[in-house]
């Protein structure tokens, strides 16, 4: 808002950049939420329905802040008008569900809370977390189909983030850094297309994740690899890399370190059944 209300470029690309790690953010959030939920759930002094709305309104929370995301990263590669009043609109609504899920969230173990509200309505969210899971569990195609969406999504972002990596490095030559950056939506729609599959493999089976050191890792790496998409995405020395330019030594770095994180990323995830197992 204080962006829009002061026309600065310099504070809308830093608040892009904000909803962008929050968005990344907001993955390990429920995550660690649904884990904390497992090891809840069969305390007699917890209320499994105040959980179950609290798993609903954060997932619904956690939809709307992941949309706020790749909206802002949109933004930060391309501004436009209506990106702007956008993710104003998606920020608004996403902040209202995440201080809801906050309030419910508050009414599962805190006793002040508690002792001021004993009789505190449950609101009536729709069942999100359990829609999800009954969609994998009850149908047999849907676990298979996924898997194969999850690998597509893979090949685009990791193919394109490969890419355009390799050209800040100087392997891929002869080519305007501009021309490969075109290609960012494709790792965009790779991302999406991973964190709505791996969410829907999650809410099947949180156990089997949340009780995997593999998984942990596998997460704590493409927080890391998702901060190192903002390099090519934003910054103005390797947009103006012409085909016979190098990257200067920074931008190297980072984009060796992307490489190496997302290389991380899809060995961790694909050995997730042997690595960390408990």
């Amino acid at each position: 808002m204080a962006s829009l209300l002061k026309k600065s470029e310099d504070l809308k690309q830093a608040s892009f950049v904000a909803f962008f790690l929050l968005g990344l953010l907001a993955i390990p959030a429920y995550l660690t939420g649904s884990a904390a939920q497992i090891v809840l759930q069969d305390r007699p002094d917890v209320s499994q329905q105040v959980i179950a709305a609290h798993q609903d309104a954060a997932l619904l929370a956690l939809i709307l802040m992941e949309i706020t995301g790749l909206v802002a990263w949109i933004a930060l590669w391309r501004f436009r008008r209506w990106h702007q009043t956008g993710i104003l609109v998606l920020a608004i609504v996403t902040f209202g569900l995440m201080a809801s899920a906050a309030n419910i969230g508050g009414h599962i173990r805190h006793p002040e809370i508690l002792a001021a509200a004993t009789a505190a309505p449950v609101p009536g969210w729709p069942r999100t977390a359990a829609a999800g899971a009954a969609l994998v569990l009850d149908n047999p195609w849907v676990w298979p189909t996924c898997e194969v969406f999850h690998f597509v999504g893979l090949c685009l972002l990791f193919g394109v983030v490969l890419l355009v990596n390799l050209r800040l490095l100087g392997f891929v030559k002869g080519v305007a850094f501009a021309d490969v950056n075109r290609l960012l939506p494709w790792a965009m729609v790779g991302l999406g297309i991973n964190i709505v599959t791996g969410m829907l493999f999650f809410l099947a089976v949180p156990e089997q994740y949340t009780q995997n050191t593999a998984f942990v890792w596998k997460i704590g790496l493409m927080l890391i690899a998702g901060v190192t998409l903002l390099y090519p995405t934003m910054c103005d020395q390797a947009g103006e890399l012409t085909p016979e330019d190098r990257a200067p030594l920074t931008g190297r770095i980072i984009a060796a370190g992307s490489i190496c994180l997302w290389i991380g990323v899809i060995f961790r995830g694909r050995f997730l059944p042997f690595l960390g197992s408990e």
